[in-house]
């Protein structure tokens, strides 16, 4: 799987954050850019997971996946696809949240996707050759749009 890691620093506390990746409600598509309000859709929240639907609209159509989120673990939370008709299922992505000495928090950002399509993979070597540049940007947007400028 092709695989990127990077580290966001925020001002946002830990809580805040793991808040606004667990945030399942109609709220979701406001939050996190490029989620395509059409394409959210809940399937089951449970205590420590959620199996939702979440996709993007794209030039030439619409990319999507359902994902599994687990946040068994109380410092990370990882989504990971069951299905999607741009990756791979195994596919996933994870945030390990940290407390910076600051009073905010460090996002460690693994994602980790195998493209089964064109748009996943033109999407897949754009985050590759970029170090992860879309993926850093969109957590920083959702941060700013809970509140919490990034830091």
């Amino acid at each position: 799987m092709p695989k990127v890691e990077l580290d966001i620093e925020t001002s946002a506390s830990p809580e805040a954050v793991r808040a606004g990746l667990l945030d399942f409600s109609d709220r979701r598509p406001e939050i996190w850019p490029g989620l395509e309000p059409s394409l959210f859709e809940v399937y089951t929240i449970g205590d420590t997971f959620a199996d939702v639907k979440e996709g993007s609209r794209m030039p030439g159509g619409n990319i999507w996946a359902k994902e599994h989120y687990d946040w068994s673990a109380s410092d990370l939370v990882t989504w990971t696809v069951q299905e999607s008709n741009f990756c791979a299922p195994g596919s996933f992505v994870s945030a390990r949240i940290a407390p910076t000495d600051k009073g905010g928090s460090r996002i460690h950002v693994i994602w980790n996707r195998t493209p089964t399509s064109l748009t996943g993979r033109l999407a897949t070597v754009l985050i590759q050759l970029t170090r992860g540049r879309p993926v850093a940007a969109s957590m920083r947007k959702a941060l700013a749009k809970l509140g919490t400028p990034p830091a």
